[in-house]
C-alpha cells in the first residue's frame, strides 16, 4: 500500500503547481494590455483604472514572484503616471515608445534585438509561430502583430500555463526569457512617462521571479540593438 504521507506530499505539490500556474497566468494577463493597447483608443479602459486606483505597497505585498521593494517602486511609477488620468502625456508616450512613425526608442517585438538586420517578422519570430504550430497552439487575438511582441507573448504565457503547462517552461527559456530583460531595460531608460518606467520594471521583475521560480537556465543570444 502506498504511504498516505507520500500521496499527501503529491497532493500538496500538485495544488502548489497549480497556484503557481495560476499566478503566472494573472502575471500574462496583467501586464500584457498595457503593452497592446493604446490609453485612449484602446480597450484597456478598466485595467488603467484599476492601476490608477492602487496602493503600491499594499499592491506590492500582493503581486507575485517580483521582488517586493522593486514591485513598491514600480507600482509607484505606474500610479504617478496615472495621476491625471489617460492624459495626452500618457497617450503619445504609448504611441511614441511602441507605434510610431517616428523610430521607436523600445521596439516591442523580439526580432528586433536578436536579429542581425533589427527587423520585425525575424527568425524568432519565425521560429515562435512554428514552435506554436507544431504544438497546436493559435494566435490569442485576431492582431496582425508579429507574434514575438511582448504583450502577445504575456497573453501567451498565460494561455499556456493554464492550457498546455507542460510546454510553458520551454516556451519561455527558448523564447521569452531570451530576449525580455533586455527589451524591458531598453523601455526603462527610454521611457519619459512614468507609468511607462514601472511597466517596464514590474514585468522585468516579474519574469526573472518567475524564471527564478521555476529554475530555468536560459541562454541569451546575441543582441543587434
Amino acid at each position: 500500500m502506498r504511504d498516505t504521507r507520500e500521496t499527501t506530499n503529491d497532493a500538496d505539490a500538485n495544488e502548489q503547481s497549480a497556484a503557481e500556474l495560476e499566478a503566472i497566468a494573472f502575471v500574462g494577463e496583467t501586464l500584457a494590455p498595457f503593452f497592446l493597447q493604446d490609453p485612449r483608443t484602446g480597450t484597456a479602459d478598466a485595467s488603467f483604472d484599476a492601476v490608477a486606483a492602487l496602493n503600491a505597497q499594499e499592491a506590492a505585498s500582493a503581486w507575485p514572484f517580483a521582488d517586493a521593494e522593486e514591485a513598491q517602486r514600480a507600482f509607484a511609477l505606474m500610479v504617478d503616471g496615472l495621476a491625471k488620468g489617460r492624459d495626452d502625456d500618457l497617450v503619445w508616450e504609448y504611441r511614441r515608445l511602441f507605434i510610431g512613425p517616428a523610430p521607436k526608442p523600445a521596439p516591442p517585438w523580439g526580432s528586433v534585438y536578436t536579429d542581425r538586420e533589427c527587423v520585425v517578422f525575424g527568425a524568432t519570430t519565425l521560429e515562435l509561430r512554428r514552435w506554436m504550430r507544431e504544438r497546436g497552439i493559435a494566435r490569442q487575438t485576431d492582431d496582425k502583430t508579429p507574434e514575438d511582441h511582448m504583450g502577445l507573448m504575456l497573453v501567451l504565457m498565460a494561455w499556456i500555463a493554464r492550457n498546455q503547462p507542460e510546454n510553458l517552461a520551454e516556451f519561455l527559456r527558448l523564447h521569452l526569457l531570451t530576449w525580455s530583460t533586455h527589451f524591458l531595460d531598453q523601455l526603462a531608460e527610454a521611457a519619459r512617462q512614468p507609468f511607462y518606467e514601472g511597466l517596464a520594471r514590474l514585468t522585468k521583475a516579474s519574469l526573472e521571479g518567475i524564471e527564478a521560480e521555476l529554475g530555468l537556465e536560459v541562454v541569451h543570444p546575441r543582441f543587434y540593438r
